[in-house]
C-alpha cells in the first residue's frame, strides 16, 4: 500500500503544468510584433510567428483575435500545418496533444492580413512532464518583403479561381515570399496589404505610408528599424497602381492626382523616392526591386520600365531589378503560380546576389 502511494504521488508530481509568459527569453518572435501594451504581444502582419522547442505531453496558447477572421498554421515538429483560427474570446487554443517524450518545435504563423484586425498572445501552457527548452536558434539570413496581395498570398487557396475575399483562402504561407524564406532558411519580416500601391491603392493609405509603422492603421506607431537588419530586401509592388492611375473616377485617384494622372516622370520618381527612403534605413542591403507575376508584366507594360528607370536614377550597383513571367491567367496567383515566382527568385537571388 505504501509503495502504491508513492508510486502515485511520485507519477503525479511528474506531471507539471508550466506557463511561459509572452516575455519570456526562450520564445522566438519574426515581423513585426508589438508588445507595447504590457499584456501580450500584438500580431497585425502576415507572417508574423511564434517559435518555441519544449517538452511535454500537450500545448496550448492564450490568445484573443479582435474580429475572429484571423487564421494561423500551427506546424509541430516541423510536420505539415494544422489550422487555428481564434475567436474573439480570451482563452487557451489547444495546440497539439498526446505528443511523445522528448524534444518538440512549435511554431504558429499569421496567414491572414492586418486588415483582419490583430490577435492578442499572452503565452504558453504546456502539460505532462512540462519544460521549455532553450530559444529557436536564429534563422540563417533575414529577408524583407514589401508587397501587395500577390505577396499577401490573398485568395491563393481558392481553387474555384473566383478571388473570393474570405480569409480562409488567404495564406502567405504558400506565397512566393515565405516559400523564399524557407528555402534559404531565413526569418522573414513581411509588410504587405492587398490593394496597396506607391502612388494609389484601392482604399486611402499607400505603401509609403505605411512602410515605417508598427501597427499598420496607426500613424503614430513607427517602428524602429534598428531591431530587424535584413541580409535581403524584396519589393514587388506597382501592380495596383498599374490600374487605379486609369480610374479617375475613383475617390483615391482625386485625392492623390486631383483630375490629371500622373505622368510617366512622376510614376518613375515616385518609385524611386521610396526606394530611396528604404536606403536610409539599410545602407547597404541589396535590394531587389520586383513585379509580377499579374498583368503588370505583360508584354508591352510600361510598368517594367519604370522601375528599371527609377532603379537606374539610384547608381546604386546593390539595387537591381527582377520581372516574374506574365502568369497569363485571371485572378490571383495559385499555388502553383506562387511556386512558380519563388523559383524564380530564388534563381536570380542564386545567380546575382551575393549575401
Amino acid at each position: 500500500m505504501l509503495l502504491f502511494a508513492f508510486l502515485a504521488i511520485s507519477c503525479k508530481l511528474q506531471q507539471t503544468t508550466i506557463f511561459i509568459k509572452y516575455t519570456q527569453p526562450e520564445i522566438a518572435y519574426s515581423g513585426r510584433i508589438d508588445s507595447s501594451g504590457g499584456y501580450g504581444v500584438d500580431l497585425y502582419w502576415s507572417g508574423s510567428s511564434i517559435r518555441i522547442n519544449f517538452e511535454g505531453e500537450s500545448v496550448e496558447a492564450l490568445l484573443q483575435d479582435e474580429t475572429g477572421d484571423n487564421y494561423y498554421n500551427v506546424i509541430i515538429d516541423n510536420t505539415e500545418p494544422l489550422l487555428l483560427r481564434p475567436d474573439t474570446s480570451e482563452r487557451y487554443y489547444l495546440l497539439a496533444s498526446q505528443l511523445t517524450s522528448g524534444t518538440h518545435s512549435l511554431e504558429i504563423f499569421k496567414r491572414t492580413e492586418w486588415n483582419r484586425g490583430k490577435t492578442r498572445f499572452e503565452g504558453f501552457r504546456i502539460e505532462g512532464k512540462a519544460k521549455i527548452l532553450a530559444k529557436p536558434h536564429d534563422r540563417e539570413r533575414k529577408i524583407e518583403f514589401y508587397g501587395n496581395s500577390i505577396t499577401a498570398g490573398y485568395a491563393v487557396e481558392d481553387t474555384t479561381g473566383l478571388d473570393r475575399p474570405d480569409s480562409t483562402f488567404t495564406n502567405h504561407y504558400l506565397s512566393y515570399a515565405a516559400m523564399v524564406a524557407r528555402h534559404y532558411n531565413a526569418e522573414s519580416q513581411c509588410i504587405c496589404k492587398s490593394g496597396i500601391g506607391i502612388t494609389i491603392s484601392w482604399f486611402p493609405l499607400i505603401m509609403p505610408d505605411i512602410y515605417d509603422r508598427l501597427v499598420p492603421d496607426d500613424s503614430n506607431s513607427l517602428w524602429d528599424f534598428s531591431l530587424y537588419r535584413p541580409d535581403l530586401v524584396v519589393i514587388n509592388l506597382f501592380q495596383n497602381d498599374s490600374w487605379l492611375v486609369n480610374m479617375p473616377e475613383r475617390p483615391e485617384f482625386k485625392k492623390n492626382f486631383g483630375d490629371t494622372a500622373p505622368s510617366d516622370h512622376e510614376l518613375i520618381l515616385a518609385y524611386e523616392k521610396f526606394i530611396a527612403e528604404l536606403r536610409l534605413h539599410y545602407p547597404e542591403t541589396p535590394i531587389i526591386c520586383a513585379l509580377g507575376n499579374m498583368d503588370a508584366t505583360k508584354k508591352g507594360s510600361k510598368w517594367m520600365e519604370y522601375i528599371e528607370r527609377a532603379a537606374a536614377n539610384l547608381h546604386d550597383a546593390k539595387i537591381y531589378t527582377h520581372f516574374f513571367p506574365y502568369k497569363e491567367t485571371p485572378g490571383h496567383p495559385s499555388v502553383e503560380e506562387q511556386e512558380l515566382m519563388a523559383q524564380s527568385l530564388i534563381e536570380f537571388i542564386d545567380s546575382t546576389i551575393l549575401w
